[in-house]
């Protein structure tokens, strides 16, 4: 009995300092798990602790005194994380009307609160919203088209532009509102058909997401994968990129063959597509969700291989283009592809003269959320991307926008890329007349 009460005391001392740093670190998107119940339970259990603590006289002592007191941090910590994480969100929610029209258009954010998110975009503070999983589940297909169409009624009403609505529906592994949505093969089921085959294939594939994103009120697809697949077993430590199951094919002009007639198939119902991740992450071994990684190859190399499909498809399509946060160091060893200028500017805009709209892999990934994110988000926004995108927690556009909103406030950001940016996002994406003429021919011809 009393080896089993020293191997508690000792994991009382062993558990405080890691309750403590999870109270302090509520907010991180690493303890997103932990959020509301878990964060409750972690309160109640301290408390609990503290006076099993006291009802047993360990404050007689110094070392029992000590060990009380670590129980009483998490409390403390986690109530000045959420006061702080709370004043940042009301100076966000405060801004004024210029503030909110000049950077609200370039935020795209996941949400789990409808009532949070609808002030967003009544009060302009986001240019579109990203619905993934937990968005249905449990829910009806029909429970959420009434959500996002009212999203959009709450922007008409405020006399803003509708929002870009987004879904991440590649196929295969990825296809998050897949069920009740259609599961779709991926598109790398298709690299050992017959080209004609390909085409008819994947136009299918397209249409059919195309058909059921564009019915439940989403106009833009995180979709194809233009990334060149990787030698089997890349990194064996890559538990989310999982780019060797989701890329289409080695072969570059594969890759283009697939991916541009899935891309017809979207837009035929008015839906956009998003060539993703530039400038590619198939020979990258570190996963960007959790580290910075490196792209040590040569452009001349890139150009005549990995940029190939991202160059064709862009050249017939109205497809946006998503920069990933690797670092092409033979182009700017400095910082991540998402935020480099010499990357957007330098090559996509001025090399390729690109004039759509460009956004960033979701900023809370940890090649950007574990280091400068405030650097990060106004590098990008100097850049020309268009689009920041705040995906998996969503809580964490209160931050994002703040990076931006100290940067507008102290003239970090420059104004002619803001515009340069606002005039594309007003071009947009293929829209549902667009579509439904694609549509038409297509019967046409059919």
């Amino acid at each position: 009995m009393q080896l089993l009460r020293r191997i508690g005391l000792i994991l009382l001392w062993l558990a405080a300092p890691v309750v403590a740093f999870a109270a302090a670190n509520k907010n991180d998107p690493y303890l997103v798990p932990l959020r509301g119940a878990g964060n409750i339970a972690l309160v109640v259990a301290s408390i609990v602790i503290v006076v099993l603590l006291l009802r047993r006289g360990r404050w007689h002592s110094i070392a029992g005194k000590l060990l009380v007191m670590l129980w009483c941090l998490p409390p403390v910590l986690m109530s000045a994380a959420h006061l702080k994480f709370e004043l940042r969100k009301n100076d966000v929610l405060g801004v004024s009307a210029a503030e909110a029209r000049q950077l609200g258009p370039h935020f795209m954010v996941g949400y789990s609160s409808f009532p949070e998110v609808a002030r967003l975009a009544g009060q302009g503070l986001i240019g579109g919203v990203y619905v993934t999983r937990h968005n249905i589940r449990g829910r009806t297909v029909e429970a959420l088209r009434t959500e996002i169409a009212a999203l959009q009624d709450i922007r008409r009403a405020a006399g803003l532009p509708p929002l870009v609505v987004a879904a991440d529906q590649e196929g295969g592994i990825v296809g998050h509102l897949a069920p009740p949505l259609t599961k779709v093969p991926a598109l790398a089921t298709l690299a050992g058909l017959a080209p004609d085959d390909q085409q008819a294939k994947a136009e299918e594939f397209g249409r059919i997401h195309g058909r059921e994103l564009a019915d439940l009120g989403v106009n833009l697809n995180l979709a194809p994968v233009l990334d060149l697949k990787p030698p089997a077993r890349r990194n064996r430590l890559d538990f989310h990129t999982l780019i060797g199951q989701r890329a289409i094919a080695t072969d570059p002009a594969v890759v283009s063959t697939i991916a541009s007639a899935y891309v017809r198939g979207l837009e035929q119902f008015g839906v956009g597509a998003t060539l993703k991740h530039f400038p590619g992450i198939g020979r990258v071994r570190a996963d960007t969700h959790h580290f910075s990684a490196n792209l040590d190859t040569p452009v001349r190399e890139l150009e005549a291989s990995d940029w190939l499909p991202f160059r064709d498809v862009l050249s017939h399509s109205r497809s946006a283009l998503m920069v990933g946060h690797v670092t092409l160091t033979a182009v700017d060893p400095d910082r991540a592809a998402s935020h480099s200028k010499r990357v957007v500017e330098g090559i996509i805009r001025e090399t390729w003269g690109y004039q759509g709209v460009v956004m960033t892999d979701d900023l809370v990934m940890g090649a950007i959320y574990q280091n400068d994110v405030c650097k990060a988000v106004v590098e990008a926004i100097n850049a020309g991307i268009d689009l920041l995108l705040v995906a998996y927690d969503g809580a964490q556009f209160y931050r994002v926008f703040a990076c931006a909103l100290d940067g507008a406030r102290q003239g970090k950001l420059d104004a002619a890329m803001l515009g340069a940016s606002a005039a594309r996002l007003d071009r947009g994406f293929p829209s549902e007349k667009t579509g439904a003429a694609s549509l038409n021919r297509s019967n046409i011809r059919g």
